[in-house]
């Protein structure tokens, strides 16, 4: 049995090795745009629920990794985490 590679399995080796780093990758934006949105719903109502507000999809967090909360909502949540 020989335990060398040829190139064809080290092509198959490094593509499968490429698409699962790219699947963590994308599962981990897909975490973080997750405990945003979670974040933004807990810090609404705790700090803004006067306001009148629809959260973007989970969509837009992934795209975008940030908090979608008004600013006037943001800025009094940094008043009171100080």
């Amino acid at each position: 049995m020989m335990n060398s590679l040829t190139p064809g399995m080290f092509v198959l080796l490094f593509n499968s090795t490429l698409a699962q780093a790219q699947e963590c990758e994308d599962l981990k934006r897909d975490m973080e745009a997750l405990e945003l949105f979670l974040q933004d719903q807990e810090d609404y109502e705790k700090y803004c629920s006067n306001l009148t507000w629809e959260q973007p999809a989970i969509e837009t967090y992934k795209k975008d990794l940030r908090s979608h909360l008004p600013q006037t909502c943001q800025d009094k949540k940094q008043k009171e985490d100080i």
